[in-house]
C-alpha cells in the first residue's frame, strides 16, 4: 500500500470516530491502532484540534484513554480537553487523566478547578486528582473508596 494510500485509508478510519459507540466506530479504531500503533494518540489530538463537534472530540479522548499510561501524547490531549466547552468530553479528558495516572496532569487539573462553576465537571476533576493522588485509577468511578467499583478500560470491543 502506498503512503498517499495508506494516508486516505487512515483518512476514512478517522471519519468512522463520531462518537455513537457503534460496531464501525470500534472496528474503526481498531484498524487504526494496528495501522499507527504508539502514533494514533499524537493523531487523535491533531484531529481533536481540528474538530467543531462534541461527539468526535469525546471520541478522540475516550479512545486515548487505554494508552494515557504509556504515552505522553494521550496524557497531553486529556489536558487539553479538560478545557473542552462540552461537559462530556471535559468528563471523557478527567478519565483519561484518572486512568493515566500522571502526576503532570495535577498542575492542570487543579487550575481547571477554578475555571468551571458546573458541579458535575468540578465533581470530575476532584475525582482525577484524587485518583492520581492515591495512585488508583478506580477512585474515578469509586469516589467513596468503597472498593467494590473497577474503572475497566475496554480495548477494542465493545464490551
Amino acid at each position: 500500500m502506498s503512503q498517499d494510500e495508506q494516508l486516505k485509508k487512515v483518512n476514512i478510519l478517522l471519519s468512522c470516530l463520531d462518537g455513537s459507540g457503534s460496531a464501525s466506530e470500534y472496528e474503526a479504531i481498531k484498524n487504526l491502532r494496528n495501522m499507527l500503533g504508539s502514533e494514533l494518540p499524537s493523531i487523535l489530538s491533531r484531529e481533536y484540534e481540528k474538530s467543531r463537534k462534541w461527539q468526535q472530540r469525546c471520541s478522540y479522548v475516550f479512545f486515548s484513554i487505554r494508552s494515557s499510561r504509556e504515552n505522553l501524547d494521550a496524557v497531553k490531549l486529556g489536558i487539553k480537553a479538560l478545557n473542552d466547552r462540552s461537559k462530556k468530553v471535559r468528563y471523557r479528558a478527567c478519565m483519561l487523566l484518572a486512568w493515566s495516572l500522571s502526576k503532570d496532569a495535577l498542575g492542570p487539573l487543579q487550575q481547571a478547578k477554578v475555571l468551571f462553576n458546573d458541579e458535575d465537571t468540578l465533581d470530575n476533576i476532584c475525582a482525577a486528582i484524587d485518583a492520581i493522588e492515591n495512585k488508583n485509577s478506580n477512585y474515578f468511578v469509586d469516589r467513596s473508596h468503597s472498593g467494590k467499583i473497577r474503572l475497566k478500560i475496554v480495548g477494542d470491543s465493545q464490551e
